[in-house]
């Protein structure tokens, strides 16, 4: 069955009210002139005398039935105006909403504020409708980047496979050292899939949580990053207090392995990584680099961004290490700040939410 509109509804729910108040009103105002009377019958001789009742309740009944009808019909029709009045911004506001699409989220509703409770309604639409803006804006620049970094390495593999075998003079020796080129591309393929699931995953959000210690989460990652520190010369050091946070363990380790990872290789030769945890949920790692201007800090936690480049090349990584780290802390509803260090280099902080 088709539901009545709320238009109709509201116009026979003023016209019961009035209908209802109406009658209330007759009833008070009528009954006052409620009559009766009697009357003597005059018999012919010898017939005994008679007395007759009169009363006007009829004629009162018929002019109060006529009030009542025009009354109706007037409440139906003041009802049915009034709640189309009433409604008007709800009807503008579900026609613009309909116009929408994918590619026209820019435009506000563009509701009258004749009434707050719309006015509400449709700021609130407003700031979904941004929200789902700047979303359907960064996934589309997010899956062109995406496409740009995976079609890269399959265009180098292509082209070094076809002057392999256009080479007639190829031994075997070139071709061992095609192939390792290939493997080495296909690892760099492995390492940029790796991190847009990692990044996806952040996105994602938590479906468990759980309680975990940061501090010795923060250990055992900067244990795996050892040998790569020694490797680059640089010197790391911890002061890691334990602090139990809530939230995905998985996902927290990968966040401050992307943290210590961009430390190492965001650094100068002999340089420094200070990892610290406190006993307030705060994650703290600053490194030492090159300088790093206050103005190109935010853009560096967008995907596929790095200093003094749009886009990163694969030999230094591939620019999704902090927008992994800004993902997987808004997940945690952890507050993420980063700022230039004084000597170059960067200190970002992560203060997870305290444990109820």
């Amino acid at each position: 069955m088709t539901r009545p509109r709320l238009r109709t509804r509201l116009a026979l729910l003023h016209a019961g009210l009035a209908f209802a108040c109406s009658v209330v009103l007759l009833a008070m105002v009528g009954l006052p002139f409620l009559s009766a009377g009697h009357t003597t019958h005059r018999p012919a001789p010898g017939e005994p005398a008679a007395a007759r009742t009169t009363t006007n309740l009829v004629e009162l009944l018929r002019y109060s039935c006529v009030a009542l009808v025009v009354l109706a019909a007037v409440s139906v029709a003041l009802g049915w105006l009034i709640a189309g009045r009433a409604l008007r911004p709800l009807h503008a506001m579900t026609v613009s909403a309909r116009t929408m699409s994918a590619d026209t989220l820019e435009h506000r509703l563009g509701a009258p504020a004749a009434y707050r409770e719309f006015a509400e309604l449709a700021e609130t639409l407003d700031g979904l409708r941004q929200r789902l803006h700047e979303s359907f804006t960064a996934q589309r620049q997010f899956i062109a980047n995406a496409s740009h970094e995976l079609r890269t390495p399959l265009t180098v593999q292509r082209t070094l496979l076809q002057l392999t075998l256009a080479d007639p003079d190829a031994s075997a020796e070139t071709l061992r050292s095609a192939c390792n080129e290939l493997l080495a591309l296909g690892e760099q393929q492995e390492h940029l899939i790796s991190a847009l699931l990692a990044l996806a995953g952040g996105h994602q959000g938590i479906s468990h949580w759980e309680r975990f210690d940061l501090a010795d989460l923060t250990r055992k990652v900067v244990l795996d990053h050892r040998a790569e520190a020694e490797r680059r010369g640089i010197r790391v050091r911890t002061a890691l207090a334990p602090v139990t946070v809530h939230g995905d363990s998985r996902l927290a380790a990968s966040l401050v392995a992307n943290l210590v990872g961009n430390a190492l290789r965001h650094n100068v030769p002999g340089g420094t990584v200070e990892i610290a945890t406190t006993a307030s949920g705060r994650l703290t790692v600053a490194n030492t680099g090159a300088p790093i201007p206050p103005a190109e800090v935010d853009r560096l936690f967008q995907p596929f961004q790095r200093l003094g480049s749009e886009r990163t090349d694969q030999s230094d990584g591939h620019g999704l290490g902090l927008a992994i780290v800004a993902a997987i802390a808004h997940a945690h509803r952890a507050r993420l700040a980063a700022r230039p260090g004084p000597a170059g280099g960067l200190h970002i902080t992560v203060g997870f939410p305290p444990v109820a």
